[in-house]
């Protein structure tokens, strides 16, 4: 294995990569989806957060994904055992921003709209390419990390990224009997 420096948000680089990859294994078993940006600043409301982050955003967090993902589909599809993992976040979860006990309900995570919205975007995504590929060998999962100590929220969290990865490697390791279409935390269903 060794390295493969991309940009997510390139086209043409995402097809030299997945065209690289082809050359040099012919398939590829497991694609990690983990870009991904915050630009908004907290604090703000969520109606004065400006248009221009809510496409910067977008254009990492979700339509990226969606080229990568479509990209390197048929490497994945040559593999026995093809997984794909995106990395959403609790942020992503409908259901955890409307319950009032939740730490996401709160003015510092109310702050991040563009995220949150393209972490559910994310996750929307998840299920209907699991559905599309539900007959196939390859498996499709969200996976929240926790609140992972990274520059993507300034170096805040409960969770070292050693820890953080430990969900995402699960599930770019499962096995054949393994979940498809899922959205988990460390064995555990998140609300979508």
């Amino acid at each position: 294995m060794e390295p493969l420096v991309l940009d997510v948000t390139d086209g043409d680089g995402v097809l030299a990569a997945a065209a690289e990859v082809e050359r040099s294994y012919g398939r590829l078993d497991i694609l990690v989806n983990n870009a991904a940006i915050r630009v908004e600043e907290y604090g703000r409301k969520p109606s004065e957060q400006p248009l221009e982050q809510w496409r910067r955003t977008f254009d990492t967090n979700l339509f990226a994904v969606v080229e990568v993902t479509r990209a390197f589909l048929p490497l994945l599809r040559r593999s026995p055992a093809g997984r794909i993992v995106n990395l959403s976040s609790l942020l992503g979860s409908v259901g955890t921003h409307g319950d009032p006990a939740s730490y996401a309900y709160s003015d510092m995570f109310k702050s991040l709209p563009a995220y949150s919205a393209s972490k559910s975007a994310l996750n929307s995504w998840t299920v209907h390419l699991a559905y599309e590929l539900r007959d196939t060998p390859v498996k499709v999962n969200a996976v929240h990390p926790g609140y992972t100590r990274t520059g993507l929220n300034d170096g805040e969290g409960d969770l070292s990224v050693q820890d953080g990865a430990r969900t995402g490697v699960a599930m770019a390791l499962l096995g054949d009997d393994g979940p498809t279409g899922t959205y988990t935390h460390r064995g555990e269903t998140v609300p979508w």
